[in-house]
């Protein structure tokens, strides 16, 4: 067990058209709920407590890109939004210059403006985060600007951009303060400067570099890998593990790496970054792999190794608030602190880091403290990759049912087979499902291919009500879709594919 650090805020604030800054007098205000933090988990926390008749005030400390206060968080700021909006530019900058022409399209001259590709992420990013100022002010939720810590008894403390202090207190609080880069000696990020990056330097480069080493193969190495290899980078990847994607079903992962090894990007499993040294010519990085020592020059290098709780301040002292063996914040099973009416939510505490899991916490978190039954089933919480092809998974991997005993059947059927996907230009990939031997329960849902963050959303909705794989067979497809890729999987779990060759 730990307790929370005594670092001071990195972010401060200022008023907005949006802030409903309390009164500052001597009598402290007192709220329903307090939330710390306005990201995915803790905006949607605000939200729904207020709609739940609480009077509610959310801490929120973030600056953007053009300085002034916004809600959001690393999601909606440097993370989720601006990294798809990427994705998606580079994506079509792609499939005009080398992939258009099989459909009889041709184009000349293509010519890449990274400059208003960047203008229009940034401006995706202020339409949806203004939009939450706004839903705030619709709501009735009080937007205090500024870092906020949990004192004794419930009471918050919250710190301006000018270093004034102001106390509120509260009958509940949720700590939802997110995540940051986890950082590694051998390779200390300065996004100022420009060489040596994390997610939020990447998504920001204003030329395309020439080569760019990545540190780490997961899922934030592999999208803005694949965004600067789409405009031109040679991009190296550096996976200090032998296995890719662990937590992916290995079938799937398999699958993906042959797919983005043709796509150019260099993927070095096994090699572990020892050292970097800043030059003229860019960053020199050694690393060891099994056979030898070796090095490589780039121009940028993205460190991408994972994320960590941003813990740093979050509560004083001697509020005794209890963490976990991996530094997250500890919860019961309704995010529920040691701390009375204390919860915490999101990439704070345990299990994935992922945006729609720390916002359905959130709403469970308030619908239990206005008196109702919130509840959240971590077993069908989807995670996604957006490459191309998409990666999309729910449920138990084959490994883990494997490693755990369970019987189990599977049924697949190949993007190739399917119409729709060949005449999207994107048959390559495929749907797996895995079933329980006896009761034909879904236990879990793969996709590697076109879509697939939407097409998991039908096997997340089959998790959630227990259904069957022979539920899923018998429900009407519509033709010509992918998802019938995903009845054709379901009817191959009991051999009985009609597009493929059952064996």
């Amino acid at each position: 067990m730990g307790r929370a650090s005594k670092r001071t805020a990195t972010r401060p604030t200022q008023l907005t058209p949006y802030s409903f800054p309390t009164t500052g007098t001597s009598m402290a205000k007192t709220y329903d709920v307090v939330v710390i933090g306005g990201g995915p988990a803790g905006y949607v926390a605000a939200i729904r407590c207020a709609q739940l008749g609480l009077e509610t005030a959310c801490v929120e400390q973030w600056i953007n890109f053009k300085g002034d206060p916004a809600l959001g968080g690393t999601c909606l700021n440097v993370g989720c939004i601006p990294s798809k909006t990427l994705l998606e530019s580079s994506e079509q900058y792609h499939h005009i210059k080398a992939g258009i022409e099989s459909h009889g399209i041709h184009v000349e001259g293509v010519r890449l403006d990274l400059d208003q590709m960047m203008a229009r992420k940034e401006d995706i990013v202020l339409q949806l985060t203004n939009g939450i100022g706004a839903l705030f002010k619709a709501n009735g939720v009080a937007w205090l600007q500024g870092h906020g810590k949990l004192l004794v008894d419930r009471q918050v403390e919250v710190t301006a951009q000018d270093g004034s202090v102001e106390v509120v207190n509260a009958d509940h609080v949720i700590i939802a303060t997110g995540s940051k880069p986890i950082e590694i000696g051998a390779a200390p990020v300065d996004n100022h400067e420009g060489l040596i990056v994390d997610s939020t330097g990447a998504l920001d480069f204003r030329e395309v570099p020439k080569t760019l080493g990545v540190i780490g193969a997961g899922v934030i190495g592999l999208e803005l890998g694949s965004v600067w290899n789409r405009l031109g980078s040679k991009v190296i990847m550096l996976e200090a593990v032998e296995d890719f994607l662990a937590l992916a079903d290995q079938q799937i992962a398999r699958d993906a790496l042959r797919q983005f090894k043709k796509q150019g990007l260099d993927i070095r499993l096994g090699t572990r970054v020892t050292a970097t040294q800043k030059t003229e010519n860019g960053v020199v990085v050694s690393f060891k792999d099994k056979d030898s020592e070796q090095e490589i020059t780039v121009d940028k290098l993205l460190v991408s190794v994972g994320r960590r709780p941003n813990i740093d301040n979050v509560a004083a002292p001697e509020t005794d608030l209890l963490l976990d063996e991996r530094g997250c914040i500890h919860i019961d099973d309704k995010c529920e602190t040691n701390l009375p009416g204390v919860y915490a939510i999101g990439d704070v505490v345990r299990g994935p880091m992922l945006a729609h899991k720390g916002s359905e916490e959130g709403i469970m978190v308030a619908e239990n403290i206005a008196g109702q039954h919130g509840h959240l089933n971590y077993d069908a919480i989807p995670w996604v990759i957006y490459t191309n092809p998409e990666i999309a998974w729910v449920g138990k991997t084959e490994q883990a049912l494997r490693t755990e005993g369970v019987p189990y059947k599977i049924g697949t059927f190949p993007f190739s087979a399917n119409g729709r996907a060949k005449a999207m230009e994107a048959a390559t990939g495929m749907i797996k499902l895995l079933a329980h031997a006896e009761t034909d329960t879904l236990l879990g849902c793969h996709i590697i291919g076109p879509f697939a963050s939407e097409l998991i959303q039908e096997a997340v909705l089959a998790m959630e009500f227990h259904a069957s794989s022979e539920d899923l067979a018998r429900t009407i497809h519509a033709h010509p879709t992918l998802y019938e890729a995903m009845h054709e999987a379901a009817l191959s779990v009991h051999g009985r594919a009609l597009h493929k060759i059952n064996t």
